[in-house]
């Protein structure tokens, strides 16, 4: 049996302010916005290449009121994807680089944090 992870939820306190940073400022496929009832919004926002969406919205009750995630992707270059944030005016740092990997941290404006984690392998 196959277990696929395809959604993990966001708390946010600005849903178009949200939708912007992820769709406009990050370039990622907005695939759902559908507004229900005053009451009831959903986003599903998707990464490039991604086989999971995160999502966010009104009414969804997912997540308690003032978390936050912390969410792990892999890319296959960490100097690519850090120019590619900075080009794209997201507050980053530089690219740490540690045994198990290089990372870069960004966080979208309600404090979910995301880690970009290059793979490093070991020489043989």
């Amino acid at each position: 049996m196959d277990f696929r992870i395809e959604l993990i939820p966001l708390a946010v306190t600005d849903v178009e302010r949200a939708k912007d940073f992820y769709g406009t400022t990050l370039g990622w496929s907005v695939d759902h916005d559908q507004v229900v009832t005053p009451e009831l919004r959903f986003v599903q926002v998707t990464p490039p290449g991604s086989a999971c969406s995160i999502c966010f919205g009104v009414g969804l009750d997912m997540m308690p009121t003032g978390s936050s995630q912390f969410i792990q992707v892999v890319v296959d270059d960490a100097d690519a994807a850090l120019a590619d944030l900075r080009e794209r005016g997201v507050e980053c740092e530089g690219v740490e680089d540690l045994a198990w990997g290089r990372f870069v941290y960004f966080a979208d404006p309600d404090g979910n944090r995301w880690a970009l984690q290059q793979i490093v392998r070991p020489a043989a």
